[in-house]
This record gives C-alpha cells, sequence and structure tokens, in this order.
C-alpha cells in the first residue's frame, strides 16, 4: 500500500511524502510510482535544455524509515515500553560502557524522543482540527499532563548514568534528547495556545498550556540551554540553526542508507557489444563479396573497404541508439540499495525521459485535463512531459529483523525544486488598463501572472493501482498553491 501527502515546502519546492507500507506476510514488497510533469512549452524545459542531470539536481528524495506509533498518553503511563527499552540501555551504559552499549544507548535516546515528537504533533493536529469540539478541553488538558509525565520520566533517567563509567560525550546525548523534547514540547504547546487564543470557554486549558510553555523556559535557562529573546537577533539566529541540528540528531536512527549507483551497466555494454558486432559483421561481408568479385587488390575493393568502414561506424550508432531506446522504459537510470544498521532490506530504482503526450495512459490524460481553463489548454500551451519512475523492493522480513520497534515500512520524502522553471517566466505582476464603470476612470490593475505546473501521480502495489492528479500554481516569485485535483 502507498499513501501520498502533499505540501509547499518552501516558495521554491513542493513536497511529496510516499508512505510504502509492508506488509509482514509478504517478504518482497514491490510498490512502483509514475510521476508524469506537465510542463509549458513556454517555460523551454526540453530534452535540448534539461537533461536528466538537471532534472536530478532538481529533485530531493529523503529515505527513512516510518516513526513507531504510539499514543501520546500511552507513552505517559510508567510501563511505556519506549520507556522500558531507554531505561535498560542506560542501566546497561551505566554498568558497562562498552561501544555495543554506549551505541544502544545512543540510539534508545534517538529513537524514544522521536516517538514523542510524534505523538506530540499528533496530538497537537487533534486539537488543532476542532472536531469535534466536545473534546477539545480533555485533549489540551491531556497534552499538558502527558507532556509533563513524559519530561519528567525522562530527566529521572539522568540519575542512572551520573556515574564516573559514563564519559561526558555520552552524558551529552542525554542533554541533546532532554533539549530536544523540551522544544518539541514548546513548539506544539504554542501551536495549540495560538488556536486557543480568543476562545473563553477554554480559558483554563489555556492557562495550564501556557504555565507548561512557561515552566520549560525556566528548565531550559536552569539547564543551559537558550531560549527565544526579543531583544537578541544574534541568539535566535543561533537557535534556529541549532533547533535544525537536534532535529537531524533525534531522526537520524530512522534515515536509511542509500548507495546509488547506475542501473543495468551489465545490460548495457552487451546491447552495445552486439551493435559492435553487427556493424563488424556488415564491414565484413562487403569486404568478403567486393574481395570475390574484384580480387584481392584492386581499386574496386580499395573503395568499398572505405565505404564499409564509414557506414559500420554509423551503423554502429544507430545500433546503439535503438537499444537506448529499445531499453529506455524497461531499465532505470539509477539503483540505490537501501541499508538499515548496514543490512540490506531493499532498493529503489528511478528513471526520468521526456515523452510525447501519445505514450500517455488515457487515465492520466483525462486527469491532465481535468477542471481546465480551457477545454484545449493541453495543446495550446504545447506542454513538454516529464515521466519520473520509481520502483521499490522492500523485505519486510529483514525490516522486522533489524528493529526491535514495529515498523510499518519506509518514507520517501521527495522534493521539486522549481528555480529552474521560473528562470524564463514573465514578471510575477501584468498591468492591465480597465475603465473605472462607476467613475469612469481609466485605471490600471495590476494582475498575477501565474503559470500552471500538472503533476499526476500513479502508485501501484499488490496489483493495485491508483491516480492522483496536483495543479502547482506558480510565479517568477516562486509556488503560490498547489490544488488536489478531486
Amino acid at each position: 500500500m502507498v499513501e501520498i501527502q502533499y505540501k509547499i515546502h518552501d516558495e521554491f519546492a513542493v513536497e511529496f511524502k510516499q508512505r510504502f507500507l509492508v506488509r509482514r506476510k509478504v517478504q518482497k514488497n514491490v510498490f512502483a510510482v509514475n510521476t508524469w510533469f506537465f510542463i509549458p512549452n513556454s517555460l523551454d524545459i526540453n530534452p535540448q535544455t534539461y537533461g536528466k542531470d538537471q532534472f536530478y539536481r532538481d529533485v530531493k528524495s529523503n529515505v527513512r524509515m516510518i516513526t513507531p506509533v504510539y499514543i501520546l498518553r500511552d507513552l505517559s503511563e510508567v510501563d511505556a515500553v519506549p520507556f522500558r527499552f531507554l531505561e535498560q540501555a542506560f542501566r546497561d551504559v551505566a554498568s558497562s560502557p562498552l561501544r555495543k552499549n554506549a551505541s544502544e544507548y545512543i540510539y534508545q535516546i534517538k529513537m524514544v524522543s522521536v516517538i514523542i515528537k510524534s505523538a506530540l504533533r499528533d496530538h497537537a493536529k487533534m486539537i488543532l482540527r476542532g472536531h469535534p469540539s466536545d473534546n477539545t478541553a480533555w485533549l489540551c488538558s491531556q497534552y499538558a499532563e502527558s507532556a509533563e509525565a513524559i519530561l519528567s520520566r525522562y530527566r529521572k533517567l539522568k540519575s542512572i548514568i551520573t556515574v564516573p563509567t559514563v564519559p561526558d560525550e555520552l552524558q551529552d546525548h542525554f542533554r541533546f534528547g532532554d533539549e530536544s523534547l523540551s522544544q518539541v514540547v514548546v513548539l506544539y504547546a504554542l501551536r495549540i495556545l495560538k488556536y486557543l487564543k480568543g476562545k473563553s470557554k477554554y480559558g483554563q486549558e489555556e492557562q495550564r498550556i501556557h504555565n507548561l510553555v512557561i515552566g520549560e523556559y525556566a528548565y531550559k535557562r536552569e539547564a543551559g540551554y537558550n531560549v527565544l529573546d526579543a531583544r537578541d537577533r544574534e541568539n535566535n539566529r543561533d537557535l534556529v540553526f541549532r533547533y535544525g541540528l537536534l532535529k537531524k540528531y533525534i531522526e537520524s536512527d530512522l534515515f536509511v542508507t542509500l548507495k546509488k549507483k547506475r542501473d543495468g551497466v551489465a545490460i548495457e555494454q552487451i546491447y552495445y557489444s552486439i551493435a559492435a558486432g553487427v556493424a563488424m559483421i556488415f564491414a565484413t561481408v562487403v569486404a568478403f563479396l567486393f574481395q570475390r568479385r574484384f580480387g584481392s587488390v584492386s581499386i574496386p575493393l580499395f573503395v568499398a573497404l572505405v565505404v564499409s568502414y564509414m557506414l559500420k561506424d554509423r551503423i554502429k550508432e544507430l545500433m546503439r541508439y535503438y537499444f537506448a531506446y529499445k531499453r529506455k522504459f524497461k531499465y532505470f537510470d539509477h539503483k540505490a540499495v537501501v541499508r538499515v544498521k548496514d543490512e540490506e532490506i531493499g532498493w529503489i530504482k528511478e528513471g526520468m525521459d521526456f515523452i510525447s503526450s501519445g505514450k500517455l495512459p488515457q487515465e492520466v490524460m483525462n486527469l491532465r485535463n481535468k477542471k481546465n481553463l480551457m477545454g484545449s489548454e493541453f495543446a495550446i500551451l504545447d506542454e513538454k512531459i516529464i515521466l519520473y519512475r520509481k520502483l521499490v523492493n522492500v523485505d519486510s522480513h529483514k525490516l522486522a529483523e533489524n528493529n526491535i520497534y514495529h515498523i510499518s515500512g519506509i518514507n520517501d520524502i521527495v522534493r521539486f525544486h522549481v528555480n529552474r522553471y521560473t528562470q524564463k517566466m514573465d514578471n510575477p505582476e501584468i498591468p492591465l488598463l480597465k475603465i473605472d464603470e462607476e467613475t469612469g476612470d481609466l485605471v490600471t490593475l495590476n494582475c498575477a501572472k501565474t503559470y500552471f505546473l500538472h503533476i499526476v501521480m500513479q502508485v501501484q502495489s499488490e496489483g493495485k493501482s491508483s491516480f492522483h492528479a496536483y495543479k502547482v500554481i506558480v510565479s517568477r516569485n516562486g509556488i503560490q498553491g498547489i490544488t488536489y485535483l478531486e
């Protein structure tokens, strides 16, 4: 099963989170994602100006394991499974700080931190959705109560490693986890406070969340962690950078190692060898025929050898192009081996090509033409089409063997950057004249000049296929919006 979430990452990048959910009963889980990009011809994106290397520079892909799912209130319980693993890792490293125990100690700090972050985020999202509103008060109280319990439970573990056997560099990892948890608790608490502002019936819950944040500010200062300061821009700049590092730190054990290489190199060489052989056969046959007809030393044979040599090279290149075209959609540009803890759990292949409209599946063309401003929009814009193919293979048994938590699959977070597409766009605003019908005055209206990039995705798994279509609104100033075409 494949799930897709989308959002605008920044003003020049749109992000698609592709969740590949594996079935434990099936060892080899295979997923395919085909993505078609429809680009207006006026942007000058075509095979001559925009090659594979440029495309892959504009596509950033981060592959990571899906965070184990826990409910926030369950994490605050005394017997919460992640905290049991964490406490055992603390005790093991305190009694014997060997490399194996130290690695497990660091791993558990990161995993517990990211699990808590995920639970806080999901709980906060439920509050911010506001439905049903009858539960808002209870959910806010639950957030504050659970967050306080989780932070207290984590911080009490410090006494276990405050012993001479645990060096300072290992104790620093406890502080990294502590600061990260404090930051994410405050982050989502502030979002909840912003949502509750002006809603008088939640005054008590708002005060409870407010006290939680103020308490964490005081704890941060006491522990030596910096806090945002409206009067200190340099401090805030450094904090933004540090928060980015902490986020990468706690999520680092979820990211999987990818080792990319060209795909189909061996078969490519075989095809090219066949092309060279066919060309050589042609040259040899011509030489034999002319030698038999005109003798071993003659002007006609000399001319025939020269001409056959010239044609041999052309035949060789034509055969290379033929084989390259024939293998284009069967093989991929790159293959990346997916590893967790140095163990191979699967692979990902990707390929990119410009294609003609005649090679589009009808479902894709129907989605492209959905909600057009004009019926023949596709033809008028003379859109160029890029097909980006991805094939994912995950071994569910190896994935389970290398994780003590239940991992439901992997996320592939793909960001498509449109900076290069905006280079030849018109000015972001176009002045248009109009007569004001009330005053009769001639007025100039500055109207936004935008372009539409249509994206259609096909996801396939377990013999099932589904399509998703998106319209990205772009101007020279960047992405203005993204719409899901239902």
